[in-house]
């Protein structure tokens, strides 16, 4: 974003300051602004709006489903377009977020952004009354200078790498699984799990149980991905359901191949037999062969990280996540015509 023209500015709903995002906002020189001595939610709302009306920001994006009825709510009577965000699966944010909220979040702000062309499109399917208006999708963007290619060691052992929250729509139990099988095959490999939730301790004594305890480490929270993906031979990813999954990108970016269900946007993110494999959604048995291939085969490993590196460059750049955003709120009304300083203002619900 040039800063000389726009100035973004942060609004935390459920303030930390620990929050490992806080310093890196901050460094940018972005200004946050939090409600952390207000707890009634209904408080938070007219903090907001007076906030808003004191900074008379030009777009108000709510980056969380769950703010998205606070950014319309706070917005009414003033200048500033309302944008809300979905970055998971419609249905799966509305049950979450309980009947009442789930709903108005889903049809209010009436311009929202999606990160998921497959969500868009459940989204154009579905014959539900609350749904916004208008949809625009924007794909999660990385930063390719921060996950960059590390050359891919043949000398190393085979180290798998899944990263993300330990949580049921994960299903990390299903990779725990092929582990299982795969050390039944004698095939020389370990797991990590990067990543920390409620089902640690579950996938803990699941693996116990399943004796692959030797092949398995839950380093939890991790704030270097970029090392252990240099590390890594390649990614698994078994969720359920997902947006525009971050991990499979970052993966790619690195120079690492990836075996990921076919959920969400994974399987115009991989290109199968190409920088992966992407395997049906509950079909274990070829969730195994493929990681029977990439174990036995680290020239493929190579040949697809590079791949998916390249792809990486092409389409998955912050600049292009920049530009495409900055051109949805001109889609949506924001008026971008003069050489002044504009705000963006996020919401941002830790």
């Amino acid at each position: 974003m040039d800063r000389e023209r726009y100035s973004p500015a942060v609004a935390v709903w459920n303030y930390c300051e620990k929050d490992v995002y806080v310093p890196q906002i901050r460094e940018l020189g972005v200004q946050i602004y939090s409600f952390h001595d207000i707890f009634s939610p209904r408080a938070k709302l007219s903090a907001l709006r007076r906030l808003i009306k004191q900074l008379k920001p030009e777009v108000v994006h709510s980056l969380s489903f769950y703010l998205n009825i606070a950014a319309h709510l706070s917005t009414r009577g003033t200048e500033a377009i309302a944008m809300g965000s979905m970055r998971s699966v419609l249905q799966l944010d509305k049950r979450a977020n309980g009947w009442l909220l789930g709903k108005v979040s889903a049809r209010w702000p009436r311009n929202q952004v999606y990160n998921s062309l497959e969500a868009a499109k459940d989204k154009s399917r579905s014959k539900s009354l609350f749904l916004p208006k208008r949809v625009f999708v924007v794909q999660n963007g990385i930063d390719l200078q921060y996950f960059c290619i590390v050359p891919l060691l043949t000398t190393r052992p085979v180290r798998i790498l899944a990263v993300g929250s330990l949580v049921l729509v994960k299903r990390w139990d299903r990779l725990l699984s092929a582990t299982a099988e795969l050390k039944r095959r004698k095939l020389d490999f370990s797991v990590e799990f990067a990543g920390d939730g409620p089902l640690r301790k579950s996938l803990e004594q699941q693996a116990q149980a399943l004796d692959i305890s030797d092949r398995v480490t839950f380093r939890g929270y991790a704030h270097d991905i970029p090392l252990l993906l240099s590390h890594a031979t390649f990614l698994v990813h078994t969720s359920d359901a997902e947006g525009s999954p971050n991990a499979v990108m970052e993966a790619m970016a690195c120079g690492r191949a990836v075996v990921a269900t076919d959920v969400g946007d994974v399987p115009s993110l991989v290109e199968n037999g190409k920088t992966g494999f992407v395997v049906p959604r509950g079909d274990d048995g070829m969730l195994v062969e493929r990681m029977t291939t990439l174990i036995s085969n680290r020239d493929l490993c190579k040949r697809m990280g590079e791949a998916g590196r390249i792809k990486a460059e092409r389409e998955f750049g912050l600049d292009r996540l920049a530009s495409d955003t900055l051109a949805v709120y001109r889609a949506a009304g924001w008026e971008d015509a003069q050489p002044v300083v504009a705000e963006p203002f996020v919401l941002y619900h830790r």
